[in-house]
């Protein structure tokens, strides 16, 4: 794995909960010689994770479509600012330029392209873990809801051992790299 996506929310947070895990997301990406790649806006939750990981003298990748320029102004300190006409081509981006996903506590958008992501891996597109970073039990009852989705038929247990959950950085990572490593041991050619 070289870059890591992370789906973050445009909103601005009081909570230092979601602060101290985006501090510990940037440092642990620096540490591991990871990557980031995300929606290249300067404000809000992605914002603060780009200038942590810029911070610790880590690459970013920021991709911005112009319609929401008016919005979430972009990011002039990255390492590449990518701007696209429409926020699919941003998402195809994201997904050519990523080896795996994560989704930090964020709102519509957040969720929209997480799970588009996953939808992706369930048919087969790609191979790259995808994740929640669960901060203070923020995700817990969509947790519980997938769970629910799995037990009543609606997920097979292989689409739902697509979602990795953890609640620190240090840990998702992990799991992201045993991920990694099992699909590469699955695309190995036969000797």
């Amino acid at each position: 794995m070289n870059w890591i996506c992370a789906y973050c929310g445009s909103s601005e947070t009081e909570s230092s909960a979601y602060r101290d895990a985006i501090d510990d997301f940037a440092m642990e990406l620096c540490e591991r010689d990871l990557g980031l790649v995300y929606g290249g806006a300067r404000g809000g939750t992605l914002g603060a994770l780009a200038d942590a990981v810029l911070d610790g003298s880590g690459d970013v990748v920021g991709i911005i479509p112009e319609s929401i320029f008016e919005r979430e102004q972009p990011h002039e300190g990255l390492t590449e600012l990518i701007i696209t006409e429409t926020k699919d081509e941003r998402k195809a981006y994201m997904a050519e330029r990523a080896d795996g996903f994560v989704a930090f506590p964020g709102g519509l958008g957040t969720h929209e392209e997480i799970f588009e992501t996953l939808g992706r891996a369930k048919h087969g597109f790609h191979e790259d873990p995808c994740g929640f970073l669960n901060v203070a039990g923020y995700y817990d009852h969509l947790v519980a809801h997938l769970d629910n989705a799995e037990r009543e038929g609606f997920l097979s247990a292989s689409q739902r051992e697509l979602v990795l959950v953890e609640e620190t950085p240090a840990a998702l990572l992990a799991a992201f790299e045993a991920r990694a490593s099992s699909a590469a041991g699955r695309c190995r050619p036969s000797q």
